[in-house]
Parts: C-alpha cells; sequence; structure tokens
C-alpha cells in the first residue's frame, strides 16, 4: 500500500462526505421505522469503519497483515471500484431528492422511487458506499479493511431491512412488487 494513495482514497471520501453533509434535507417525517439511539450508533460505526481504513494503528497484529500479495492492478481496481461505488450513491441520492433520509424515516407525501438505480436495487445508496469501501479495503490490502468492509455491510443490511418494512407498511403491494423486480443491495439477476 503507497502512501499516497491512501492519502488520495482520503480526500476522495473526504469530498464525498462534504458533498453528503452539503446537501442534507430536512422536511417533515410522517413516519418513523428506528429508535433515537439507532442514528448515533450508525454514526458511531461510520466512525469506526473509517478508523479502521485509513488509521494506522488499526493496521497492528494480525489486522495488518496483506491479505493477498500486493499486485498494482488489484489496487487500480480498487480505486475504479471506489469511484464506481461513490458515483453509484451520489446518483441514487440525486435520484431520491427530498425523500432522502439519513435516518429510517418516511416523509410526508412520500412516494416510492422505481426509477435510475431504483429500477435494478431497493438500497443503492447502500450498495455504492459498500462498493466503494471494498474498492478501498482492495487497495489498502490488509485486515482490518475488510473487517471495516463486513461491520459495514451488517450495518446497512439491517438499516435496509427496516427500509423495507416500513415501505412495504406504506405502500404495500406496490412495494411488494417493486422488490419482486430488485434486488436487495445487489442487482437481480433475473426476475
Amino acid at each position: 500500500m503507497n502512501a499516497s494513495q491512501i492519502l488520495l482514497l482520503k480526500y476522495l471520501w473526504g469530498l464525498f462526505g462534504i458533498y453528503w453533509i452539503a446537501v442534507a434535507r430536512g422536511g417533515k417525517v410522517s413516519q418513523s421505522g428506528e429508535s433515537r439511539i439507532s442514528r448515533p450508533l450508525r454514526w458511531g460505526i461510520l466512525v469506526i469503519t473509517f478508523t479502521l481504513l485509513f488509521s494506522q494503528w488499526t493496521g497492528v497484529g494480525i489486522l495488518g497483515k496483506a491479505i493477498f500479495s500486493p499486485v498494482l492492478a488489484v489496487a487500480y481496481v480498487g480505486f475504479v471500484l471506489t469511484l464506481a461505488g461513490l458515483a453509484l450513491a451520489v446518483w441514487a441520492r440525486v435520484r431520491l431528492g427530498r425523500f432522502w433520509s439519513d435516518k429510517v424515516v418516511l416523509k410526508v407525501d412520500h412516494q416510492l422511487i422505481r426509477e435510475g438505480p431504483y429500477a435494478f436495487v431497493r438500497h443503492p445508496i447502500y450498495s455504492g458506499v459498500l462498493l466503494a469501501i471494498a474498492g478501498t479495503a482492495l487497495v489498502v490490502n490488509q485486515w482490518h479493511a475488510a473487517i471495516a468492509f463486513f461491520l459495514l455491510l451488517i450495518t446497512y443490511s439491517i438499516k435496509a431491512q427496516k427500509e423495507d418494512r416500513l415501505l412495504a407498511n406504506r405502500f404495500g403491494e406496490q412495494f411488494r412488487d417493486h422488490q419482486r423486480h430488485t434486488g436487495f443491495l445487489i442487482p437481480r439477476l433475473r426476475n
């Protein structure tokens, strides 16, 4: 792992974070699907995830061992996956528009979005972030980075299941039809 590669990834993730915060939207919430502790817990897990990815002190012992022999092509693939994942997350967020929230909620007059990346996967923001984390983990190529990916995968899977329940309660058969035609975090291969 090259220090300049890691620095570039830190900048990419930093720009992504700044964008994410800058376009945050409020709006009236009509229904919530999570407890008060869920959001601070998720923020804590994000801090742990990025600490695992980028902090040198997390790479101690076996956590600092390479997952596979370093190959420059793998690092390039990791960069491409990171960029693709961040682009997917931004596209999905733009497409979701005013209905986006970092909490598991439905907004007043909420609509079920089925276009753009939502035509293929029900949670493309999480899919994009996970793809970007996986790409970053490939570049870092140490076990602590793989743990960061799996930690966020578990977190986003739980949050996405809560969102699915909330959407199913609100949209009924329309959402069940959407489930039949889309994947959870990865696109469905066949309908």
